[in-house]
């Protein structure tokens, strides 16, 4: 019997990038959330937009489900949400 063991480091540098700059405020923001469409995503991002709404006075809040929950989002959603401030995405079972 042979076992093969595979290592699942990667061998090449990765790749840099710049991260975005931080928000300074929330306040007057638009903020959107994508969800994966699960049960639990509802739940915990309404909970988040309540906490959200309460403590800054956002100028917006946009929901984006997407069509498939294992895949990443549709280039539809990601060019919508060049006009937010903030993206928050999350998954939930």
């Amino acid at each position: 019997m042979v076992i093969n063991v595979l290592n699942p480091t990667f061998e090449e540098d990765a790749a840099t990038f710049d991260f975005a700059p931080r928000l300074d405020t929330l306040s007057g923001k638009k903020v959107g959330f994508i969800s994966n469409g699960k049960e639990g995503t509802l739940g915990f991002f309404t909970h988040l937009e309540n906490l959200l709404r309460t403590k800054y006075e956002l100028a917006d809040v946009i929901w984006e489900m997407k069509d498939n929950y294992s895949a990443p989002a549709e280039a539809s959603i990601i060019n919508r949400a060049q006009a937010w401030d903030l993206a928050i995405t999350g998954l939930g079972d």
